[in-house]
């Protein structure tokens, strides 16, 4: 006889060991340490968390145009007065740029994101027509003959027959090939010799060289470009020259508005775009020269990175504005933004120049041999083989860098530009809204924090769509 054996029902799982409680256990109370670590972050978040949100939501003053909206709160129950971050947002975000004229800082960001979006989103924009962005590319460079308020009211009629019947304005930039664009040659490069002689007609010899360079440049590479060749080109090339004559005026209809009333977050994003568009290849080739079998070129770059990296950059803005006009020919004028440029840019290309190296070492010695098997020379090894796989390699450190570059633009208020930072102090010397500084630095905190926080989420974008290996 035989009795079948039927097994009971499995018993569930420790109650503190699944769930809410489990979790809580293994990540925050797993320890004697850690639980000591988690009750001090529960007491300073209950501390600090809702005092602020009283202060800056709850009790906050939000309506007003004047101080004494601010001074009629409740004693009781102080709150912030953002009323004093509306009333100076403009002179924040522009510093004391003409506020008839701030349209072409506007424009200026505008034409960048445009410039931009297709190369930092690329998988992620559909493939359109290049029509639409030939007309963008037509409606600026009619802006750029009529200039002013006219240039802009032409630009519109001129860009809605074309832009207003597609969706994808990155046509230009994301085009499946170049045939269309290579095929509006002719008519760009008949458009930029009118821009040449309107230039030479109103500014003289100087301009017309830069209106030249831009028409030679068309002329040689409008039909051997690729569509990636053309998206450097817009951003190196076409875009700078673009925003020099929007920004700086004296051109085109447009006033003249010196570098000096240049300011706030406007000024900020300048030196760091500048900053970052420049370091990178510099410290590239820094790196490249540090590692170079030539003796006097591994010297200079190894002078050059270790002089850089053993001085703050305090001292390196200072040298800029200060000491270099004294070895310069007297009533040469240099200006102080420029000089402020260069000395970031050379500042954190030693920086990158490190970051870089690192990731040159990091580099299997076979990609090498590779490379030469294939009987590239030393260049073209480089820009085919080695340093797409080393920048996907130093993608954070790259960030990393862009990060403090950002934050350091703060630095230059010791030269006399009025960054984000420092014309929030000249705000707060306004007799009529002393008081309120807490306001004003956690403002531009935030302002700070939003930036910072989008190019570190970017940089991890990066590193999914690169499939970059965390060891």
């Amino acid at each position: 006889m035989t009795v079948k054996w039927i097994p009971g029902p499995d018993l569930p799982p420790p109650s503190l060991e699944t769930g809410v409680w489990g979790w809580l256990k293994k990540n925050l109370f797993s320890s004697v340490p850690n639980t000591v670590l988690t009750l001090l972050g529960i007491f300073f978040i209950v501390a600090t968390v809702p005092p602020f949100v009283r202060w800056a939501f709850l009790n906050a003053t939000w309506l007003g145009e004047t101080r004494e909206a601010c001074t009629c709160m409740a004693e009781d129950a102080p709150g912030a007065c953002w009323v004093f971050i509306k009333v100076r947002l403009g002179m924040f975000m522009y510093g004391f740029y003409p506020e008839a004229e701030r349209w072409r800082v506007n424009l200026t960001l505008l034409f960048f994101a445009l410039g931009m979006l297709p190369i930092l989103l690329h998988d992620r924009l559909a493939r359109g027509k290049a029509e639409t962005g030939l007309a963008v590319l037509s409606a600026i460079i009619v802006f750029m003959l009529f200039g002013g308020i006219a240039g802009s009211v032409a630009a519109l009629f001129f860009l809605g027959p074309f832009g207003l019947s597609r969706t994808d304005f990155s046509g230009l930039f994301a085009a499946a090939d170049g045939r269309r664009i290579r095929r509006a040659g002719p008519l760009l490069s008949g458009v930029l010799v009118c821009v040449a002689a309107v230039r030479f007609a109103e500014s003289g010899a100087g301009s017309i060289a830069a209106s030249v360079t831009l028409l030679l440049m068309f002329g040689t590479l409008i039909r051997k470009a690729s569509v990636r060749t053309w998206q450097w080109i817009f951003l190196f090339c076409i875009y700078p020259f673009i925003a020099y004559h929007l920004l700086m005026g004296d051109a085109f209809g447009l006033p003249f508005v010196d570098t000096h009333m240049w300011g706030g977050m406007f000024l900020t994003l300048v030196i760091a775009g500048i900053g970052i568009a420049t370091s990178l290849p510099i410290g590239i080739l820094l790196a490249l020269g540090r590692r170079s079998e030539m003796t006097a070129v591994r010297t200079l770059c190894v002078c050059f990175i270790e002089l850089i990296r053993g001085v703050p950059l305090i001292s390196v803005l200072f040298m800029a504005s200060v000491m270099l006009p004294l070895f310069l020919p007297e009533g040469t004028q240099f200006n102080k933004l420029l000089r402020a440029l260069i000395g970031v840019a050379l500042f954190y290309a030693a920086y990158m120049a490190e970051v870089i190296r690192g990731g040159l070492q990091a580099m299997p010695k076979g990609q090498y041999e590779a490379a030469e098997a294939l009987g590239l020379g030393y260049w073209r090894m480089m820009g085919l083989v080695i340093l797409p796989q080393t920048l996907r390699l130093v993608i954070p450190g790259i960030v990393n860098t862009f990060l403090g570059l950002f934050k350091d633009t703060t630095l230059v208020a010791v030269i006399g530009l009025m960054d984000m930072l420092g014309i929030v102090k000249t705000a707060l010397a306004d007799t009529e809204w002393l008081g309120f500084p807490k306001e004003a630095y956690v403002f531009a905190a935030a302002v700070y924090w939003i930036f910072c926080f989008g190019m570190s989420r970017y940089s991890m974008y990066l590193e999914g769509r690169f499939q970059v290996k965390r060891r």
